[in-house]
């Protein structure tokens, strides 16, 4: 949804990158929701990035935006220093808010307040300090995140940037889904898990160690050594 106006020249002069299966901070997109179930629900869209590597990255100067794709439209600076293995939640509702509808503690950063929505079919777009992309996700109206959230169906499908492969939640999945808390939820209504997801990126395949001959895999075959012959025949 293009809810900013743009001039010719600016978006001439920018030329986004392509997300790959595997980024320089670890931190992907792990869960979103475009739209709530109702105007009184209270739950508001969001998404969810996830720091998966096992230092902390700091969002200072970092940026979220849909298909505009342009760096710096809503910055994301407030998340601070993210440690291994956290998630940060951006919403358009109040944080407090939020934390109280999912069951969050307080100690889980959420931005609230975010007013340039996503739509049913749009783009969630993740920069870094130096406006350089770090992941996308670009979406259609399947899956339909209508108050239900989604998220991948395998590890493997992080920052690959293929929504086909993400699933509605459903309470009691791989992320653990839970029904929010307002009137009137019901388990086809309104599920999801924000902070933490469950599912965890591959781990790297690791090099077989070298072995004490500087061989992979073990030490060379050992040559069979031919005795000499002796002649004539029978000579000691």
């Amino acid at each position: 949804m293009k809810r900013l106006l743009l001039s010719l020249a600016a978006a001439a002069a920018f030329i986004a990158p392509a997300a790959h299966a595997a980024n320089d901070y670890d931190v992907y997109i792990t869960e979103w929701m475009y739209k709530g179930v109702g105007p009184d629900d209270g739950l508001g869209e969001f998404i969810e990035f996830t720091n998966f590597g096992t230092t902390a990255v700091d969002f200072t100067g970092w940026s979220f935006d849909d298909d505009s794709r342009l760096p710096l439209v809503k910055r994301l600076t407030e998340f601070g220093l993210v440690a291994a293995g956290e998630s940060v939640i951006l919403t358009e509702i109040d944080a407090n808010e939020f934390r109280t509808r999912w069951g969050l503690d307080a100690s889980v950063k959420v931005i609230g307040g975010y007013s340039n929505n996503l739509g049913n079919g749009d783009e969630i777009n993740l920069f870094d300090a130096n406006q350089q992309l770090v992941d996308r996700l670009t979406y259609g109206t399947s899956p339909r995140t209508l108050g239900r959230t989604g998220h991948a169906v395998s590890s493997d499908v992080f920052g690959t940037n293929q929504a086909s492969k993400w699933v509605l939640s459903t309470v009691g999945d791989l992320e653990t889904a839970v029904i929010p808390a307002f009137a009137g939820a019901t388990a086809s209504s309104a599920t999801g898990r924000p902070a933490p997801p469950r599912l965890r990126p591959p781990a790297p395949a690791r090099r077989p160690a070298p072995s004490p001959t500087g061989c992979p895999g073990g030490p060379p075959p050992r040559r069979r050594r031919r005795r000499p012959r002796r002649w004539p025949p029978g000579s000691p």
